[in-house]
């Protein structure tokens, strides 16, 4: 099956297994010159004749329409000196067959009736009343024309196939390639948002609690810097708890890994013990973060110093389009915070569903460090707003804020705002309700 299959012009040892079949035809010929007498014995000149058709075989597959033309001229000749006519059948068919089989179904139709013709015209003559003779021989040449030409296209349908499963193969690859990117993309995004959020209000909490430690050491206020660090200490229960979520989703086995290395078995992702809200529970497990989750974003906000306004009126918002809102609010309510640069900062937070778009804004009053660089929509005292810059390393904060927007097909927009501050502007799109 593999040699039908095979392409008979890029077949490798084509010319030697050609030299082989030949010499196997030419043998069957000497046979049928011995076994048959269809016609004069051949004589030198017939044997000359019969070597003259055979030898060119062995080239049958790089010149078929050569070989043809020299096959058909010694067989035409040796038909016409009425040797033994059953000798050259074997080798005819042979060439007939490889032109069919190499070439276009045009070329093989102009074939039948170079061949047929002056077949036709000779066989009139050395058999005039054989009638039957002209159609056998139509027939044979027929045939073994078809044959050739059945061989091609199933040749040509077979490589078909195996071209359109390379390709499928190659573009399964390629889509694993690209899925494991963007999902590495994905899980660079929850990090950076979960720690990027929990670490700016640690930090902001931390220099309170540093402050009130300074300040005025005789007058120690032991409340404020009590509450500074059990503020710490949520924060950081609530950054496992979202980070052992995300872990948790990510896990393909059902094992969840806890944040301070306890490993247990879990049903799923996000079941457990919650509180329903996107940070999940003191311990661990909750839910993916999604709109109802923005409350407890806006009072760690409000812990850390800033004014939150939060109005949201949205309903019925698809869980993806939740998680991406909640991230980007997320992440904006953290460089409003690292970056505002004042104590009476004010941050208004809203969404509003309508005509099947989500608008997501968030805006404050920052005065930011040093002027506007303009860099990534807002750079201020050479610390990228949203970009998370550490020592003058651009971030990722506005980077991934685009991200979320785009992996729910949104778009978003960040820059200063008209007068004063820093605006987010996030448009996400919502699908169509189904009323069939």
């Amino acid at each position: 099956m593999a040699v039908v299959n095979r392409d008979p012009l890029t077949a490798p040892h084509r010319t030697r297994n050609d030299a082989y079949l030949a010499v196997g035809v030419a043998v069957l010929a000497v046979v049928l010159a011995l076994l048959t007498d269809d016609g004069r014995p051949l004589g030198p000149s017939g044997w000359a004749l019969v070597a003259g058709a055979h030898v060119p075989l062995v080239w049958r597959r790089s010149r078929p329409l050569l070989v043809l033309l020299v096959v058909a001229a010694c067989v035409t000749l040796h038909h016409v000196l009425d040797y033994n006519h059953t000798v050259p059948i074997p080798a005819t068919l042979l060439a007939l067959y490889t032109v069919a089989a190499t070439g276009t179904v045009r070329r093989s139709l102009l074939t039948a009736v170079v061949v047929l013709g002056p077949t036709l015209v000779i066989n009139s003559f050395t058999n005039p009343d054989g009638a039957l003779e002209l159609l056998r021989i139509s027939g044979w040449v027929i045939a073994v024309l078809f044959f050739g030409v059945d061989a091609r296209l199933y040749r040509q349908y077979v490589a078909s196939i195996v071209e359109r499963a390379e390709r499928a193969e190659r573009t399964r690859e390629e889509e694993a390639r690209r899925r494991v990117v963007e999902e590495r993309l994905r899980i660079a995004r929850d990090l950076h948002d979960l720690l990027a959020h929990s670490i700016t209000l640690i930090g902001v909490r931390t220099s309170v609690a540093a402050h009130v430690l300074t300040a005025d050491p005789d007058r120690l206020d032991r409340e404020a810097v009590a509450q500074a660090l059990d503020d710490i200490a949520e924060t950081c229960r609530t950054a496992r708890g979202e980070l052992r979520t995300t872990l948790e989703v990510l896990r393909e086995d059902g094992t969840s890994v806890s944040v301070g290395g306890e490993r247990d078995r879990v049903a799923g992702a996000g079941s457990g013990s919650g509180s329903g809200s996107a940070t999940g529970s003191a311990e661990g497990r909750g839910p993916l973060p999604g709109l109802d989750g923005l409350g407890a974003l806006a009072e760690a906000a409000r812990v850390a110093g800033a004014r939150v306004e939060l109005s949201v009126h949205a309903d019925g918002v698809p869980p993806s389009v939740g998680a991406a809102a909640y991230r980007i609010v997320q992440e904006a309510l953290t460089n409003a915070v690292r970056h505002g640069g004042r104590d009476d900062l004010t941050v208004r937070v809203g969404l509003r569903a309508a005509e099947r778009t989500l608008r997501v804004t968030v805006t404050d009053d920052g005065t930011g460090q040093g002027t506007d660089r303009g860099v990534g929509g807002g750079v201020r005292g050479g610390v990228g707003r949203g970009q998370g810059a550490v020592g003058g390393v651009p971030g990722f904060g506005l980077v991934g804020m685009r991200e979320r927007a785009r992996s729910v097909g949104g778009t978003l927009d960040a820059g200063p705002g008209p007068t004063v501050g820093f605006e987010v502007t996030a448009e996400l799109p919502l699908p169509r309700e189904d009323t069939s």
